[in-house]
């Protein structure tokens, strides 16, 4: 089977349809000030997500835990690879702190992948969601949490602590993993999932669309992840970090995020948010009233 080469390439221009604001305005600048005060990271930034400015403008962020290093070196990413620093034990604080101070309603919390840690940073994650839900009882949350490399206690403990979502993307297609996700592994995750859903959470996942999939492999993913007991689907465009990153191989048109949404809807997903500049944290206010 022929991988797709992750090479060093010349950025293709975006179409008029991924053309999106400058961040702005005095919201913006507030919630910019108090990521800033509380020294947090958020994958907003780390991971140059094209809708910073309307989430931020809107008073909300997606925070990202766990420091600002991973330790996977997945071609698609934005996020700093190598050795991460110690975590800090008082983030959880900090980052509930913050999330009032917002008066955020619904809080998006993601992180790194820590896989030097025993338990794959289980407890800080555990500690995060009860330290929100303390200080702001009626913030929904969804947390968007990494592979644990089959640590099964630690996913438990990961999402134990009362949150309404809980997420774990795919990325792309299986054929695609080893230029993409080259140390995690597709039916790893779909295990995961299942593991969530039979834990009664509600279960959410992403892929990423252009790296070079077709549209049986695209099919043939939602099948899976609809048979590992998935309800929520994010679709969005790929877009290339860096010229050091994976290449963009195809701009997929609205229409196309249009069909790949109904289809979704068809094979079972209750719920599908599918669009050019759809990432996995976008909207994610409307999907904690998705039936579990």
């Amino acid at each position: 089977m022929i991988e797709l080469p992750v090479i060093p390439s010349q950025r293709k221009k975006r179409p008029d349809w991924l053309r999106v604001k400058l961040p702005a305005g005095p919201d913006f600048l507030r919630v910019r000030q108090l990521v800033d005060t509380y020294k947090l990271h958020t994958i907003c930034e780390s991971g140059s997500c094209p809708n910073m400015g309307e989430c931020w403008g809107a008073g909300t962020a997606t925070f990202m835990i766990l420091g600002n290093v991973c330790t996977r070196s997945c071609s698609f990413c934005a996020v700093a690879t190598g050795r991460p620093p110690e975590y800090d034990t008082e983030e959880p604080q900090r980052v509930a702190e913050a999330i009032r101070l917002m008066g955020v309603k619904h809080a998006v919390i993601t992180s790194v992948n820590r896989d030097e840690l025993k338990d794959r940073g289980a407890e800080i994650w555990y500690q995060t969601v009860r330290q929100v839900k303390e200080q702001s009882p009626s913030t929904t949350i969804e947390t968007l949490i990494p592979d644990v490399k089959n640590n099964w206690d630690a996913l438990f403990r990961m999402i134990e602590g009362g949150q309404e979502v809980v997420s774990h993307n795919i990325e792309t297609v299986e054929r695609l993993y080893r230029g993409v996700r080259p140390q995690a592994k597709y039916e790893r995750s779909l295990e995961q999932i299942r593991r969530t859903k039979e834990a009664r959470q509600r279960t959410k996942s992403g892929i990423m669309l252009g790296l070079g999939e077709t549209k049986d492999e695209m099919f043939k993913a939602m099948d899976d992840m609809v048979a590992h007991g998935l309800d929520i689907l994010t679709l969005g465009q790929y877009l290339q970090p860096t010229k050091m990153h994976h290449e963009v191989i195809e701009w997929i048109t609205p229409e196309m995020f249009d069909m790949y949404r109904e289809e979704g809807l068809r094979r079972g997903l209750k719920y599908v948010e599918s669009g050019p500049l759809v990432r996995s944290s976008y909207h994610a206010e409307r999907h904690v009233n998705v039936p579990i």
